[in-house]
């Protein structure tokens, strides 16, 4: 079997690594992790959001080289077709890809006024009003897939969509984000998943910290 290498960044404040890391975590593809440090220029740029950045996450399996959280997906979902990466059904599946894609090239207010970070919490937070915007959008997001679908999660198994939007999750853990009792149960579930505690663990050890993440703005 082809040997993969999964390259991410600060698992703190990245929340692209950390997608990248849990899709191929939840494919089941055996890798090993790459980092590169908050202080490299270019991976700090992309942690920012400064600069567009193919540097992370960014997966090599044998000869191929995959960067884009999306591709990744994709592609896992080609290598690993048992997985269940993505929703058997054609309708669901299609749905899915939809929601993924507005996680992707969305929700640009919500990233840049509540940055992850994993270490930190900032009680009573005050969101502004395009960030808030973001979440509702997303709140309304996630209760059309969990009534649909009758959950635990989006698409009632776990698959691509649960794990685009997990780094949302923290976010709203470590502002306070106010939510609903079908979001909040649904924010506990993903928050619960033993790889988000593995990953959650490991930021916590991380020693650099990105100052401009950590001022209450």
């Amino acid at each position: 079997m082809a040997k993969a290498t999964l390259t991410i960044s600060s698992k703190n404040y990245s929340s692209w690594s950390l997608r990248g890391w849990l899709l191929t975590r939840f494919s089941g593809l055996p890798f090993t992790e790459k980092l590169i440090p908050p202080e490299n220029a270019a991976a700090r740029a992309e942690i920012l959001l400064l600069a567009p950045s193919i540097l992370v996450p960014c997966l090599t399996h044998g000869r191929i080289t995959v960067w884009d959280t999306m591709a990744i997906a994709e592609y896992l979902n080609e290598v690993r077709p048992h997985a269940g990466m993505f929703p058997k059904d054609r309708a669901k599946r299609a749905r899915c890809r939809s929601i993924c894609g507005e996680m992707h090239s969305g929700f640009s207010a919500l990233r840049s006024a509540l940055p992850m970070n994993l270490k930190g919490h900032f009680p009573h937070f005050k969101v502004w009003t395009r960030a808030q915007a973001d979440i509702e959008r997303i709140l309304t997001i996630w209760g059309d897939c969990l009534k649909a679908s009758g959950g635990p999660f989006l698409f009632g198994k776990l698959c691509v969509a649960d794990l685009m939007y997990a780094p949302v999750v923290t976010r709203f853990m470590t502002y306070d984000v106010t939510l609903d009792k079908i979001a909040a149960a649904y924010c506990e579930r993903i928050m619960a998943l033993p790889d988000m505690q593995a990953w959650i663990a490991a930021a916590k050890l991380e020693v650099d910290d990105i100052d401009e993440l950590e001022a209450e703005f």
